[in-house]
């Protein structure tokens, strides 16, 4: 299947489309250089497929290209950083 990730700024999150309908988000709000996930979701039609690591992934690309740091509220998120140390570096220090 295909999909593709895109930013949404105006709605704080990341979106994975498929067929102009939105399949799977990762939501978060900012606070100062902090980027606070609190939710990712997929569809239930859509999950297992990668779309949940993707999104993931976006917002932790993001998150470096701009150097801010995360707070994952989202158990996913802190799942994902669990498992990739390449981001843990990414965290927060109140977060750590």
């Amino acid at each position: 299947m295909e999909y593709e990730i895109k930013h949404n700024p105006d709605e704080n999150r990341f979106e994975a489309i498929s067929n102009q309908e939105i399949i799977g988000v990762v939501n978060y709000y900012k606070e100062n250089n902090i980027i606070i996930v609190t939710h990712t979701g997929v569809k239930t039609e859509y999950e297992g497929q990668g779309i949940a690591g993707a999104l993931t992934k976006a917002i932790l690309n993001f998150i470096t290209k701009n150097n801010l740091k995360i707070n994952p509220l989202c158990s996913y998120t802190k799942s994902y950083v669990d498992r990739h140390p390449e981001f843990k570096n990414l965290l927060h220090e109140e977060y750590e």
